[in-house]
């Protein structure tokens, strides 16, 4: 068939020969979703968590995606550069807000260069030394490095992680003189203080509740403002040290590469509530003690990130941490 008659036939048929494919519905194909944190750890294994349900919600595929080094800026900077069509997105968080702040000279700003879709849920750290280590309580730590200064080691995923912040925060307000030992992610943190290389860390509850419970660590106190309900004997730290500082809770949501398009924030803002609402996923969620957060909107989430990035501000430079 000629040209010409394909456009007269579509003509009679009251419609463009174009409008098909001018009209394409989003998605209609996988979406690739970046996870700056190593396979296995607390974020990564909740980010996989939702996934099929963000899938069904959308009807496609959602493919996760590790891009692990540098505190999560080399995921941030690639999915930053990403085509802003809807089709990759970041698992963003406080963190990238964090490294910003520390590190004022990245080329990438996680509050102009994404658009937020929806926070997801939130996660205090949890303070927690080996199973078989001989501190029970808090102060048996702090006794311990101050009675031995510079002996012990405290590990975190990464500089400027929640993990380092928080141990930083504990170490600063109790004058303490200990070892901070930045590994290459926080899967890294259990293997560490089971070799006995570190005496304590401060993994995400994602990541510290699971083998708390299953037996491999000993939890010493969480950084909720409130008890978790998964581990109801274990205090908060600010019950034991009366200082509002050590209440620290990370938060993790979707984000897109600035300048996509509004209706397909709309349409992955509303999978996303879907995909949070299945009590399934939600009850995952909490056993690791996590809190589903999902956001009013997306610029309600936007909102909270500026309020945040503020918060964060005072944090680090209260404890005086730094990049280097």
């Amino acid at each position: 068939m000629e040209r010409r008659d394909f456009l007269k036939i579509a003509s009679i048929l009251g419609a463009s020969p174009f409008s098909s494919w001018a009209q394409t519905s989003f998605p209609d194909k996988p979406i690739k979703t970046i996870s700056a944190y190593a396979a296995g750890g607390g974020p990564d294994v909740q980010l996989r968590q939702v996934a099929p349900y963000l899938g069904e919600a959308l009807k496609q595929p959602i493919i996760v995606e590790n891009k692990v080094g540098a505190g999560g800026v080399l995921a941030t900077q690639f999915v930053a550069q990403a085509n802003p069509d809807g089709y990759t997105l970041l698992l963003g968080s406080n963190i990238q807000l964090i490294q910003k702040i520390m590190k004022p000279e990245l080329s990438i700003n996680p509050l102009t260069d994404f658009t937020p879709i929806s926070n997801m849920y939130s996660s205090p750290t949890v303070m927690v030394v080996a199973a078989d280590s001989p501190y029970r309580k808090v102060e048996d730590v702090i006794t311990a490095a101050k009675t031995n200064p510079g002996s012990m080691n405290y590990s975190s995923g990464g500089i400027g992680t929640s993990a380092h912040i928080a141990g930083a925060t504990f170490v600063a307000l109790n004058n303490l003189k200990v070892t901070h030992i930045p590994l290459k992610g926080s899967v890294e943190i259990a293997a560490s203080l089971l070799r006995g290389d570190t005496q304590f860390a401060f993994p995400i509850a994602g990541t510290g509740v699971p083998l708390a419970k299953g037996g491999k660590l000993r939890a010493l106190a969480v950084t909720s403002k409130n008890r978790l309900a998964q581990l109801p004997d274990v205090p908060t730290l600010n019950e034991i040290m009366k200082n509002e500082l050590t209440i620290q809770e990370s938060w993790f949501g979707m984000w897109a590469p600035a300048k996509t398009p509004p209706d397909r924030i709309t349409t992955l803002f509303q999978g996303i509530s879907k995909a949070l609402s299945t009590p399934t996923l939600k009850t995952a969620y909490e056993e690791a003690g996590n809190i589903v957060t999902p956001s009013q909107s997306p610029q309600a989430f936007a909102t909270y990130m500026n309020s945040e990035n503020k918060k964060w501000t005072e944090i680090i430079r209260l404890t005086g941490i730094t990049a280097d």
